[in-house]
């Protein structure tokens, strides 16, 4: 009846029509079917489409509802729609007598956002435990408001013939829901169920044995299933396939399973994540508060890194020395599925051998991981996109990223620069690789890459760029990277197409990062970096920086004094080398007596003779390095079996304990541009060997660091001014530190920019590159008057 008064009402007042164009992701969120119902609802005539500039609307009707018609767009999308821009023009009027959805019009331009993958909707869940439902543990099942996105488009617009689903034609009842404007898998591009959908099977390694899911209509599986659950309950490991690539699961609560995943993977201590299977059963093992609570049942569905409760039945092998446990819950159709058996807690961990790329095929997955899985879930559904789960952590009530991918990726987010920019490509670093495009004022941020220093990396970064490019309609103009000589990213970028190319330090590229990240304008900051190492332009390692800069300049103000890496990498892998190295570095013939005391089972007599002659000794000063020789010195941790396990292992020690004051600092001194650490090195042994609890000496540690930022920052703030601090570095994981950090500069007065949208890690250097390289175009041809260089060695 509603919808016949506003028909009336239109056929006697005056007609307005509209062309609405509305940018974002609204493409495979259920964009088109809303503004159907909205249409209809509000007495609206005319068209919705999807197209590479985005959703267009051809909305006619009475003036008062088709601005009621725009305003609920605009303020009321779907859940999943984020819209960026919406445009409305006037039209002359065309008296549409219906309101129709149209073939999408691929055109030339592409504008639309590609949505991430998204966990399983609730009423998705609730078909597939329903009997009497045609999706009763059906593995695919999806809607609108879930699924597959991302990981299965091959090109816009987001239409089935566009996605791996184009292989699957539909059934007749997965055509009607299809079509049917008010059902909620209207015009859901992955529709699917066992009629006509992709399927399942399990493949037990030797025996040949495939067995295939059911193709009965309630599609159960119980041809497959219970073998999966069979291999799991008995000590197995699977391979599974998944949203974006293949997991390598087993009981989380079988020591003898995990010590063997450990083995085959290469992965002696690196923290396993695992899956549980609901609320309940995570806040059985970990504490749980409101904002983790709300990651892990968010349609992103991260891996949240949480505390373990004490006590707890998981086994110490999942996360071997550390207190912290990485945890998700079941995001796909399968994920519920596997936990319809007696297991509760599953190692999900990625399926690839330690440092190469997530495999994502079925015929890579039986050849590449044939060693280590007993069997393997395999589907008939491509993955195109490979994307390996999101890692995140709560500090201070916000989410802190260790890793931004499945679930974030591709949604960009805006950055200081105008909209008719050119298209910069920033390629990213060697390790934790990602790469960033510039289009207009967004940046589109690349899932995780990985390592890129085998073959294997460089062809995962080529091929996801190319197809990264290809969905938003770009290519770069310029070329941004990494300006050490040795990086293979240096190389790759040479490969892509680009009207120029430039270089760019290392950890300037992590300032720009956090400045772009912050919406900070070219305004001189302050850049407090801390890492591993990065290459500096002295040709030395550096890594614990106080920069004075902007996009376009920097300048190295202090830093933490060199020290020689005894061995170059071999002291990275062995921190006991790095401890030594110090000790002789700064403490001369009485850290010669304590190295000789502390490391009794190691030869340092070599180790000081490489300091001495300076072979393959190369200097570094990365926050990192120290990190790695006070845990050492302790006897947290001796041998870096994966990056960073030293300093993150001594990091927990210090964040089980109370963050009040800085108390029990240890003393340093400042030599011209260089922090001394003599009086840190001499009050970790001392401590050490009077029987000091390792956890009291890490806090104290940590402290007297908080206290050289801290102090450091306010003279440079005394000699140049600058109040605006941005803190980036894979250090600033280091929770204690950041936590502490950000309380004790704000108290002196400091703005504190951090990073809330990517890692601080090296995952985000590729938008800092790019930053760079887009202000110093602008720089070079006269758009702005930027400031010139005060210090051209400083340069990347």
């Amino acid at each position: 009846m509603r919808s016949e008064n506003r028909n009336q009402k239109t056929a006697t007042k005056g007609l307005v029509r509209c062309l609405i164009t509305i940018k974002g992701i609204v493409q495979g969120v259920g964009f088109r079917p809303f503004v159907y119902n909205l249409a209809r609802e509000l007495g609206i005539k005319g068209t919705v489409l999807n197209s590479s500039q985005g959703v267009i609307v051809d909305a006619e009707g009475d003036d008062a509802d088709v601005k009621a018609f725009i305003k609920t767009m605009r303020e009321r999308p779907p859940a999943l729609a984020r819209i960026s821009n919406v445009t409305v023009q006037e039209m002359p009027v065309a008296h549409h007598e219906t309101f129709r959805i149209l073939k999408s019009d691929p055109g030339r331009e592409k504008e639309v956002l590609i949505p991430p993958d998204t966990a399983t909707c609730s009423n998705c869940l609730r078909d597939i435990k329903d009997p009497s439902d045609r999706h009763f543990r059906y593995p695919f099942t999806n809607c609108t408001l879930c699924g597959p996105r991302f990981s299965i488009i091959r090109e816009i617009p987001y239409d089935r013939p566009n996605t791996s689903m184009a292989a699957f034609g539909m059934c007749g009842d997965c055509g009607r829901e299809y079509h049917d404007p008010s059902d909620r898998r209207f015009h859901a591009q992955p529709v699917a169920c066992p009629q006509c959908g992709p399927h399942v099977e399990l493949v037990k390694k030797g025996s040949g044995e495939r067995r295939a899911e059911s193709s009965t209509e309630t599609g159960n599986t119980e041809t497959w299933l219970p073998g999966c659950w069979d291999v799991l309950q008995q000590g197995g490991i699977i391979a599974l396939k998944g949203i974006g690539g293949f997991h390598l699961a087993c009981d989380a609560k079988n020591r003898t399973a995990l010590k063997r995943l450990r083995t085959l993977k290469g992965r002696e201590y690196k923290p396993f994540a695992v899956m549980c299977r609901d609320l309940d059963t995570v806040k059985e093992h970990c504490y749980v508060g409101k904002e983790e609570e709300g990651l892990l049942l968010s349609p992103q569905a991260p891996v949240v890194i949480l505390r373990r409760k004490p006590g707890a039945s998981l086994p110490e092998e999942l996360a071997p020395n550390l207190i912290s446990l990485g945890v998700m819950l079941p995001y796909s159709p399968l994920h519920f599925l596997l936990f319809g058996g007696d297991l509760d807690v599953l190692v999900m961990t990625s399926g690839n051998y330690s440092g190469l790329p997530l495999v994502k095929d079925n015929d890579r997955a039986l050849a590449e991981l044939h060693s280590i899985a007993d069997a393997f879930i395999l589907h008939n559904r491509d993955i195109v996109n490979r994307c390996d789960d999101s890692v995140v952590e709560v500090v201070d009530n916000e989410t802190h990223f260790f890793r931004r991918s499945r679930g974030y990726v591709p949604q960009p987010f805006p950055v200081p620069r105008g909209k008719r920019s050119p298209v910069i490509l920033g390629v990213g670093g060697e390790m934790k690789n990602t790469f960033c495009l510039l289009k207009g004022d967004q940046a589109f941020m690349s899932q995780y890459i990985g390592e890129i220093d085998s073959l294997e990396g460089e062809e995962n970064l080529l091929q996801g760029l190319l197809h990264f490019q290809a969905l938003i309609g770009v290519e770069p103009y310029i070329v941004a990277f990494d300006s050490h000589p040795d990086y293979a990213s240096a190389r790759i970028a040479r490969l892509i197409h680009g009207e120029s190319y430039e270089g760019v330090q290392h950890h300037h590229a992590h300032v720009a990062s956090c400045m772009a990240e912050n919406n900070l304008t070219n305004e001189e900051t302050m850049g407090i970096i801390l890492d591993g190492t990065g290459y500096g332009t002295d040709g030395n390692l550096w890594g614990f920086e106080f920069l004075a800069g902007n996009y376009t300049d920097f300048e190295r103000i202090c830093h933490l004094a060199y020290v020689p890496l005894p061995g170059g990498e071999a002291a990275i892998r062995e921190p006991w080398r790095a401890a030594v190295s110090y000790l002789v570095t700064f403490l001369g013939d009485r850290g010669r007596e304590y190295a000789a005391r502390l490391f009794r089972d190691k030869d340092t007599g070599i180790v000081e003779e490489i300091v001495a002659k300076r072979f393959n000794a190369p200097l570094a000063c990365g926050c990192g390095r120290i990190f790695d020789a006070v845990s050492a010195i302790l006897g947290v941790c001796r041998e870096n079996t994966y990056e960073g396990q030293a300093a993150i292992e001594l990091a927990e020690l210090a964040d089980d304990m109370e963050k009040g004051p800085l108390e029990g600092i240890y003393g340093y001194s400042v030599e011209q541009d260089a922090i001394m650490p003599d009086g840190i090195l001499e009050g970790v042994v001392a401590d050490s060997i009077s029987g000091v609890p390792a956890e009291r000496i890490s806090a104290r540690f940590h402290n007297t660091l908080v206290r050289i930022i801290a102090d450091t920052a306010e003279r440079i703030r005394a000699e140049r001014g600058l109040r605006k601090v941005v803190l980036s570095g894979g250090t600033w994981h280091n929770r204690y530190l950041l936590m502490m950090t950000k309380r004790i500069l704000r108290g002196k007065g400091f703005d504190v920019y951090y990073h809330r949208l990517l890692p601080p890690n090296d995952g985000c250097i590729s938008l800092g590159q790019a930053m760079v390289a887009h202000w110093r175009h602008k720089e070079q041809h006269g758009r702005t008057k930027g400031r010139g260089r005060r210090d051209g060695r400083q340069r990347g």
